[in-house]
């Protein structure tokens, strides 16, 4: 065919520019030299010689970054039983056998219940609330006589009532705030609860609704007053609910000296005043009080103590709905005294203490964040408080600020606890071996 047509120079700028050669190919051109043929081994070749300097450089990189960074803070964990079992017989308290009853050790834990622990009567029992309330309201110390009553006409017409307890009261008659707290808690004064709700609130009512705040603030789930002094049938609780607020109410040392008078003589009244709790003249008994009525039947909270290698421990404990059959109230309050005497020296013989961990023994280790663990051990014996079949917890913990990276043997780092509350014993614990900085592959190699 017929040749293709020159192309013009106008023509030519039009196309597009060639793209720039390889520097093989360019290099070929000059030295006239075809470039070297494009293999997988000169490919391999051209990649290693690019990419090693970078990745030694990253390699490097990294290898500082692992040096400088910061070392995780070492860690003190558990590594002995973390709950120990009292041994000995099974445990056997002489419960009463009707009502409800609950006994526990201040700052240890329960040593059981008996009877469903539903709401019921409880009686002048209830007055132990009314106490509570009025020594937050109006705070008594030491020999304080505190602030004045005067009895008014109805206190002193319902001392002359013969169906119920009374205080001997008569109008006009000024009392102070201790006298009147004897009054409600020894002879157990209906009329003396009753007073001291007018002298404290505009109303009975508000003052038995503060009884009902502070049961609830006690976490005293069951529990409901309707009087001051627990003689309507509707005011209840639950032997659980009377620990509670026996625990709380027995903190007052102002409480617990008058629950633990078996008489007294008080200033403007003629006769000697006696406490309806007989169990005050047993060893190691203190009060709380006593309760009886049909409803209620006997029922008395009780505190007592017992000492375990020479430290005084507390015991609390309760009996309600003990009913005589006889008729007669009297037997009914007789029984719970007797029934709570029983449960009081079976709980003073069923505590006991135990030697929960050994000087020397290990009990946890320091983790150093490398996988690393150094052992520590406790640097005395601890002898926890308890009873038969009594389960304590254990625990360790740091001493509250950051355990180094380096130590020597011997240091101390934290505590060994056994139990919880009043009852707990702590011991310091330290380390077995030497706690070493990480090596330096330690650190090149960490991760997370």
């Amino acid at each position: 065919g017929a040749p293709a047509p020159a192309l013009s120079g106008a023509e030519r700028t039009r196309q597009q520019p060639l793209p720039p050669k390889p520097p093989l190919d360019l290099l070929a051109e000059l030295t006239n030299t075809p470039p070297p043929e494009e293999t997988p081994v000169r490919t391999a070749v051209r990649r290693v010689k690019i990419w090693t300097p970078l990745l030694l450089l990253a390699v490097i990189i990294f290898a500082i970054a692992q040096m400088v960074r910061p070392l995780p803070t070492p860690e003190l964990r558990l590594t002995a039983e973390p709950t120990y079992t009292f041994q000995g017989d099974a445990l056997d308290l002489s419960w009463p056998g009707q009502g409800q009853s609950a006994v526990i050790v201040d700052g240890v834990g329960s040593l059981g219940s008996e009877g469903a622990q539903k709401p019921a009567p409880i009686a002048s029992v209830a007055k132990v609330m009314t106490a509570y309330v009025i020594l937050r309201e109006h705070p008594l110390k030491g020999d304080e006589p505190g602030e004045t009553i005067t009895v008014d006409q109805r206190a002193e017409d319902e001392s002359k009532l013969t169906d119920e307890s009374t205080a001997p009261l008569k109008k006009g008659q000024k009392l102070s705030q201790r006298d009147l707290l004897q009054l409600l808690m020894i002879p157990s004064g209906n009329n003396a609860a009753r007073l001291f709700a007018r002298w404290d609130s505009p109303t009975e009512a508000e003052f038995v609704a503060k009884m009902n705040d502070a049961a609830k603030d006690l976490g005293m789930t069951g529990t409901t007053y309707t009087d001051p002094s627990g003689l309507e049938k509707t005011t209840v609780s639950t032997a659980d609910d009377q620990l509670k607020l026996a625990q709380a109410v027995m903190q007052n040392e102002v409480f617990r000296k008058i629950v633990d008078m078996p008489e007294v003589d008080i200033k403007g009244i003629d006769t000697k005043i006696y406490n309806n709790n007989t169990l005050l003249l047993q060893p190691g008994v203190s009060g709380v009080k006593t309760g009886s009525s049909t409803p209620a039947g006997g029922c008395l909270l009780w505190s007592a103590n017992t000492v375990v290698d020479g430290k005084t421990h507390r015991i609390y404990g309760v009996v309600m709905g003990q009913q005589a059959g006889t008729g007669r109230l009297y037997d009914s309050l007789a029984l719970s005294l007797s029934n709570g005497l029983k449960l009081i020296q079976d709980a003073q013989k069923a505590v006991t203490s135990a030697t929960v961990v050994k000087k020397g023994d290990v009990v946890g280790y320091v983790d150093d964040g490398f996988g690393r663990s150094t052992p520590v051990v406790a640097t005395k014996n601890l002898k926890a408080v308890g009873w038969s079949g009594l389960e304590v917890e254990l625990s360790v913990t740091d001493s509250g600020k950051a355990i180094s990276h380096t130590a020597p043997a011997g240091t101390e780092v934290g505590m060994v606890t056994v139990g919880t509350g009043d009852g707990k014993v702590s011991a310091p614990v330290a380390l077995q071996g030497d706690l070493t900085e990480p090596a330096f592959g330690d650190k090149l190699t960490r991760v997370g």
